[in-house]
C-alpha cells in the first residue's frame, strides 16, 4: 500500500506525463495521478494512453467510464502497465463528462459504482480507489455521501478522496463548480468519524502544507490540484512537511540541471519543447523576474527547434534569493 498523506489531483490537460516527471524530481513520496483517461481512449484510442515514465511511482491511473465490463477490462491493462492502482472519477462535473454518463453524476447511482468496483478489485491485484464529490445538485445531504460510501466500501473500495464541495450538474461550468458552493470539509471529517477503517483524503481549495497537515489531524490524506500547478516548487518542501523526510531539496538550479536532458531527449524523439515548459512555467513564481521567466517560455518554446537551452535562457532572467 502507498502512503496518500499527499497526492496531486488528476487535472483534464494538466497532469500529463511530462507534468509528472517534472513533479517527480521534486517529491519522492507524493502520489502522482494522471489525468482522467475514458474507458474509450485505452480500448479504442490509436495513442498510447498509459504512457509513463518509471521515475513516476506511486502513480494512479484515473478512470472515467461506467460500463462494468470496459472498466474492468482497463483495470486489468492499468495492471498490466506497472500502474500502482486505478482510481474511478466520480467528482467531474461537465456536460461532456455526463454524456459519456462518468464523472459526479454517477454519485446518483452507487449501485453501479459498487459494481465496477468490486468486477475491477476482482480481476486485479492492486487498489481501486473513487473519487467524488459530497454531493450532486439537491441530493447534497450527510446522509446521501453516507450511503454512497458505505455501499461502494461493501464492495472493496478501501480508499475514497473526497472533493469537499457538491457538483451542481446543470447551470454551472466545470470552472464554476470548483468556486461555487461552499466548501464543507466537515462533511469530509464527519465521513472518516462514520468509516474509521476506510483510508479518507480530502480535496478542495487546499492552498499551503499547513493547511494540509491541519487536515491530517481529522482525516488520512490531502489532495492538491491547482495550487501545486500554479506554484509547483512548493512541492520540494512535500517530503519534508508531510513525510517527515530529512531528505535534502532539490533547489530550483537543480531542478532546471534535471529537466534539461529530459526536454532534450523530448524533442529528440520528435516531441515538442513547450508540451514540457508550459507545466514550468511557475517554476519561479515568488522570485524576483518571474514575470520575466514566464514571460519568455511562454514567446519561445513553441517555435520550431526549441529545446532545453529555452529553459536555461529563462531563468537567466532570474534573481535567486
Amino acid at each position: 500500500m502507498i502512503s496518500h498523506k499527499l497526492s496531486v489531483a488528476p487535472m483534464l490537460d494538466w497532469t500529463d506525463r511530462h507534468c509528472r516527471y517534472f513533479y517527480r524530481l521534486m517529491s519522492k513520496h507524493t502520489v502522482l495521478y494522471t489525468e482522467m483517461v475514458t474507458t474509450g481512449a485505452i480500448l479504442h484510442g490509436k495513442g498510447d494512453y498509459l504512457a509513463y515514465n518509471n521515475s513516476e511511482h506511486p502513480l494512479v491511473l484515473q478512470l472515467g467510464g461506467s460500463d462494468v465490463n470496459a472498466m474492468t477490462e482497463c483495470a486489468k491493462i492499468a495492471e498490466q502497465h506497472g500502474y500502482d492502482e486505478v482510481n474511478i472519477n466520480v467528482g467531474c462535473p461537465s456536460d461532456r463528462v455526463q454524456n459519456g454518463r462518468f464523472g459526479a453524476c454517477l454519485m446518483a447511482d452507487p449501485s453501479l459504482v459498487a459494481d465496477c468496483v468490486n468486477k475491477m478489485q476482482s480481476a486485479t491485484k492492486i487498489p481501486v480507489t473513487v473519487k467524488s464529490r459530497i454531493g450532486i445538485d439537491d441530493l447534497d445531504s450527510y446522509e446521501f455521501l453516507h450511503t454512497f460510501i458505505e455501499q461502494v466500501a461493501q464492495a472493496g473500495c478501501q480508499h475514497f478522496i473526497i472533493h469537499a464541495r457538491k457538483a451542481w450538474l446543470t447551470g454551472l461550468s466545470p470552472k464554476q463548480n470548483r468556486d461555487v458552493p461552499p466548501l464543507d470539509y466537515e462533511r469530509v471529517y464527519q465521513i472518516k468519524s462514520a468509516f474509521e477503517k476506510l483510508d479518507i483524503s480530502i480535496n478542495g481549495g487546499i492552498k499551503t502544507f499547513t493547511e494540509a497537515n491541519e487536515h491530517l489531524k481529522y482525516i488520512d490524506g490531502v489532495m492538491i490540484g491547482r495550487e501545486i500547478y500554479n506554484s509547483p516548487y512548493m512541492l520540494s518542501d512535500a517530503d519534508n512537511d508531510i513525510y517527515q523526510s530529512d531528505g535534502a531539496k532539490l533547489t530550483r538550479t537543480e531542478v532546471i540541471e534535471l529537466m534539461i536532458p529530459y526536454i532534450n531527449a523530448t524533442v529528440k524523439s520528435g516531441g515538442r519543447a513547450w508540451h514540457i515548459l508550459r507545466h514550468m512555467l511557475g517554476l519561479c513564481n515568488g522570485l524576483s523576474g518571474a514575470r520575466k521567466f514566464r514571460q519568455h517560455l511562454s514567446e519561445c518554446a513553441g517555435k520550431d527547434g526549441a529545446d532545453g537551452q529555452v529553459l536555461l535562457d529563462a531563468f537567466n532572467k532570474v534573481t535567486l534569493l
